[in-house]
């Protein structure tokens, strides 16, 4: 059994979000049938069990609860927000950081402009935020599985926050960071459970990510084709957004334009915001799209984003 401890984010998005999609130029997407049908035939096989054994920090009174929430693999740990005590249903976010996703640590502390991957702007607009523990990361059970089980433990999530009383279950949005918006496409991908999807410098196909972070024998196609997101794009239901910045030399942006060229679905948007990085885009950005699901009220989404308000 490998053990992983929790490290910044910072150093984890260095060492694993700036990498090219392996094969994106020639990926075939397969229409032949969808990722959750894909995957209902399949039983992962791990080349190793990785397990993080990191406690979980506490954060500031008031600030998030800590929880447990029942999974597949059983009770998992996520922070989320307390009820704000006014007796409204409010609109809700869950969101999985970047690096290694399946841990959580430090999400309250104030963040640089320049990369702030807690996606602060959300809870400072009022939205109730969960971050989400995933299997095998923090004292968890089960094992990680590099972007695989972990798709169902984020929908086991959505339903421990949509029946929070003061949560309001039609508004319920899912966002992530690098690897967590790689995992937010994939949930995307198999379900239709979130109003609607932002997912910041995914990757296309997963390869380039490396052994070091799948636990999956990386020359068996079908095991990185079930995690990659770029095989998947038609069956996606709800609106997602993918956003990155345009900056060459320190973003996913060749990934973006691979998604954007090969995908057919009006369901899906992608975003290259100019004057941006694959970390300076979260702040401006979240901070646009936060003010805008306030907003966003009625029976379907009607979120509307421009690339250029989202770097501003």
């Amino acid at each position: 059994m490998v053990t992983r401890t929790f490290l910044s984010w910072f150093g984890l998005a260095l060492g694993w979000a700036l990498v090219a999609g392996c094969g994106g130029a020639t990926i075939q997407p397969d229409t032949t049938q969808t990722l959750s049908q894909a995957r209902a035939a399949h039983k992962t096989q791990l080349s190793q069990q990785v397990q993080s054994g990191e406690p979980v920090a506490a954060p500031p009174a008031g600030m998030f609860d800590v929880v447990s929430y029942e999974s597949p693999v059983g009770k998992l740990a996520a922070y989320v927000s307390p009820d704000p005590g006014d007796g409204a249903k409010h609109p809700a976010i869950i969101w999985i950081t970047g690096g290694e996703c399946n841990t959580i640590g430090d999400v309250w502390s104030p963040a640089s402009r320049d990369n702030d991957q807690t996606a602060a702007a959300y809870r400072q607009n009022g939205l109730i935020m969960m971050f989400p523990s995933l299997r095998g990361g923090n004292q968890n059970p089960g094992s990680e599985e590099g972007l695989y089980g972990e798709v169902d433990d984020v929908l086991a999530a959505a339903d421990y926050l949509a029946a929070l009383p003061y949560v309001d279950a039609q508004r319920i949005y899912l966002g992530g960071h690098s690897t967590g918006g790689t995992l937010a496409l994939l949930v995307s991908e198999c379900s239709d459970r979130f109003r609607a999807v932002f997912s910041f410098g995914p990757v296309e196909d997963v390869s380039g990510y490396g052994d070091d972070m799948l636990p999956i024998n990386l020359s068996d196609r079908k095991e990185v084709k079930l995690r990659s997101p770029g095989y998947w794009l038609h069956g996606i239901k709800s609106p997602t957004f993918i956003i990155e910045g345009n900056d060459r030399q320190a973003s996913n942006i060749s990934s973006l334009e691979v998604l954007q060229r090969i995908s057919t679905n009006p369901q899906v948007a992608c975003y290259a915001v100019p004057g941006q990085d694959h970390f300076s885009v979260l702040a401006p950005a979240n901070a646009v799209i936060a003010s805008k699901l306030l907003q966003d009220t009625g029976e379907t989404c009607n979120l509307k984003l421009d690339a250029a308000e989202l770097g501003r």
